[in-house]
């Protein structure tokens, strides 16, 4: 059976326009750091990176399972997410430089594949399309945690009025957003999606 986070995981990949809290689960990822603006080539770099990688995990499961009994023999890669924060600096300006930003970028590995299969799908790939920034992946667990997120529709400058929307939400609930870091999981390619329809959710840790 085929895995499907958009069916198996809907309450955390396909919330409404409207904030809500909820609980995350502990989740592994396969990432690339970075730091500067978005819109350069580096962040672009990154995630041509990612994807080979992401896709060369899922074949290397498929294959892996073909002599096994399991519940999932095959999954939708799962979408590109970013989790984002400012350099010391740029915490200390009075306006947004997206020249300071830092970032992690990066696309979860379900919990089922097991870590063998991972490194043979790393090493497969950098066999076979290697690119440099391949020697600085790496594998991140993070823990389970409680949110509050929303579905942000339009361009990605205006996000700042879908915050404000979840922390008024938070406020009502009683509950305070733990860091400035925040986390975004991209629904759209922006290469194809005009900048008023992109759907991006948006989270933040909340305790």
């Amino acid at each position: 059976m085929k895995y499907e986070w958009r069916k198996q995981e809907k309450q955390f990949y396909l919330p409404k326009q409207k904030p809500i809290a909820l609980d995350i689960p502990e989740q592994r990822f396969i990432s690339l750091k970075g730091i500067g603006d978005p819109n350069g080539s580096e962040f672009k770099e990154r995630i041509q990176v990612l994807y080979p990688i992401s896709y060369g995990i899922k074949a290397a499961y498929r294959k892996y399972c073909q002599d096994k009994e399991v519940e999932f023999d095959d999954y939708v890669v799962f979408p590109l997410e970013g989790v984002w924060s400012l350099t010391d600096a740029g915490q200390k300006m009075d306006h947004l430089d997206k020249n300071e930003f830092v970032y992690d970028i990066m696309i979860r590995i379900p919990d089922f594949v097991p870590e063998e299969v991972v490194q043979i799908a790393i090493k497969n790939v950098k066999e076979k399309k290697y690119h440099p920034l391949m020697e600085e992946l790496e594998q991140k667990t993070y823990p389970a945690k409680q949110v509050m997120e929303i579905l942000h529709i339009g361009k990605y400058d205006d996000e700042p009025a879908s915050f404000e929307i979840m922390n008024q939400e938070c406020s009502k609930l009683g509950k305070v957003r733990v860091s400035m870091v925040h986390r975004e999981i991209y629904l759209s390619d922006a290469r194809r999606v005009a900048d008023d329809k992109l759907k991006t959710v948006l989270r933040y840790e909340i305790k």
